[in-house]
This record gives structure tokens, sequence and C-alpha cells, in this order.
């Protein structure tokens, strides 16, 4: 017998965003090079080589968030110790939401997502980082 969902990825990411900050491309593209905020690119590697880079952002694979968050988890990262603004960003905008809330929870402030993620971020035109040619 087949598995029954009873809460699909719609209303979690949309749960999610009742609970933290959702920019705009807009909203995001003003902050993107301020001292005090960190992009976070939630992206699988396979995405970046694809799609490029939003320039300066540190990239983070969504399956270690938690852990590079954590200053007690072995694989920390000091990055998510500093005193700054944390704006997550993925392909599309779910998972950042999923991202931002639990970085939230974590305790991680202040935290955002980018709606549309770096989909919408490429298509406003904003800056981007190419995908190195591999051609070569």
């Amino acid at each position: 017998m087949p598995q029954t969902i009873t809460k699909g990825y719609k209303t979690l990411v949309a749960e999610a965003e009742s609970r933290i900050v959702t920019l705009s491309v807009e909203e995001a593209r003003a902050l993107h090079g301020s001292d005090g905020v960190v992009f976070v690119d939630l992206r699988d590697p396979r995405e970046l080589e694809r799609e490029g880079r939003m320039p300066g952002a540190f990239h983070c694979p969504r399956g270690m968030l938690e852990f590079w968050i954590d200053p007690e988890s072995p694989y920390a990262r000091a990055i998510f110790q500093e005193e700054k603004r944390f704006v997550f960003f993925c392909g599309g905008g779910w998972r950042s939401a999923l991202a931002a809330e639990v970085a939230q929870a974590m305790g991680l402030k202040p935290v955002a997502h980018v709606a549309g993620g770096f989909g919408a971020w490429k298509k406003a035109g904003a800056p981007v980082d190419a995908p190195a040619d591999k051609k070569g």
C-alpha cells in the first residue's frame, strides 16, 4: 500500500514562509555586497556548475546546513558564528524557505530567504558569475 503524505511540500513551504522574512529579488539586490550580510547558496554543486553563482555568496549544501550552523558540530563553519544577517537562497525558493526556518529555529538571526531563489535573481538581471567553461 502506498504511503499517505499528510503534509506536502507546498504546505511546508507556506508554513515556513509565514514564520520567516522573505525578500524580493529587488530587496535582496539592495543588500547584496553589504558587509553585514551573508548570502548563503544552498544549491547542489551541480547546480552551481550548470547555472553559475551569485558573486560573493557562501556555498553551503542544504544537507549540511544544520551541521555547519551548530558550533558544537564537528562540521561547524565559523561564518555562521558571525554577527551577520543571513540571506538564504536556492534554485527556486523552496529549499531556502525551509532552510531559513530551520536556521531561525536553531537560533541564527536575523535570517531571510530570497523569493524565487537564484532563478529569479538571474532572470531579474542581477549579478551572476557565469559557470566555468568546461570545453577548454
